[in-house]
């Protein structure tokens, strides 16, 4: 048995591993490839590495009666237990609002639209945790200190659901009422633009300034980054995406013979 010891310095141990676990190779004659490849070996740059394009270059070797497993109650163990967990979690809540919007509305395809507006929220949170880190290398005891998704981050994005679904709720529940008062989908959502939009952008403005101060704190900046780029992304393709998304599943067959009634007089005009 061997034991195998390091400081980790500006890197998590996940990213650790997979540059190891991509350099590993296994042969029988371990001692003469290594041997062999050793003038052909260029090494990479650890801040050029990623996840896609992971191994520093410098292979090394085990027999092929050599197993390699990592294990241990060290921070990787910790990570993948939390993650699995908040995983679970965050499937078991987008399960239970689906169910409560289903008894409510009554229709499926009605509580998908509403619930379409989630996966926006991803659109922000991870391309925002990518631009804080190149806005100038963050550094702690002259060693790097990046910005990275941890298990508030995840807590954060699984409390975004709630708030981007009230968003999305007020939306549909706003068109069905202008509806049921015989007004077309189009102009439902044209008196939603006109009477709803500043109470929703007030609405993720003020959540957005009260995680502000979140952002200071070292353990749960995370959650508080997420929710800040989640509400931006998520109310802006909310008022987007949602009502282009219930136009598709929803519009009225008797709109589409005045549409057309109406382009033909325009040809008729137009001659």
């Amino acid at each position: 048995m061997v034991y195998v010891t390091a400081d980790i310095s500006g890197r998590t141990p996940a990213a650790i591993i997979a540059d190891i676990s991509s350099d590993l190779q296994y042969s029988t004659n371990a001692v003469e490839n290594k041997t062999n490849n050793t003038a052909q070996t260029q090494q990479n740059n650890w801040e050029k590495r990623t996840f896609l394009s992971s191994g520093s270059g410098n292979t090394w070797y085990l027999p092929e009666n050599i197993l390699l497993s990592w294990s241990g109650e060290g921070e990787w163990r910790i990570t993948i237990r939390v993650f699995r967990d908040m995983g679970i979690a965050f499937a078991f809540a987008l399960a239970a609002i689906f169910l409560v919007l289903r008894v409510q509305t009554g229709s499926a395809a009605l509580s998908g639209i509403i619930m379409s507006a989630i996966p926006l929220t991803v659109i922000g949170i991870m391309p925002g945790f990518f631009m804080l880190n190149q806005f100038g290398e963050r550094q702690i005891a002259n060693a790097p200190d990046p910005v990275l998704f941890t298990a508030t981050a995840m807590i954060g994005m699984i409390a975004l659901v709630g708030i981007v679904v009230r968003n999305s709720l007020i939306l549909i529940e706003f068109i069905t009422q202008a509806r049921d008062r015989g007004e077309t989908i189009k102009e439902s959502l044209i008196q939603f633009g006109a009477v709803r939009m500043r109470p929703v952008l007030l609405t993720a403005g003020t959540t957005l300034l009260g995680n502000l101060i979140i952002t200071l704190d070292p353990v749960f900046s995370g959650l508080a980054i997420a929710i800040i780029f989640g509400i931006i992304s998520s109310t802006v393709f909310t008022l987007l995406v949602v009502p282009i998304v219930y136009i598709l599943v929803f519009d009225n067959e008797d709109e589409k013979p005045k549409q057309i009634e109406v382009t033909q007089q325009t040809v008729i005009n137009k001659r």
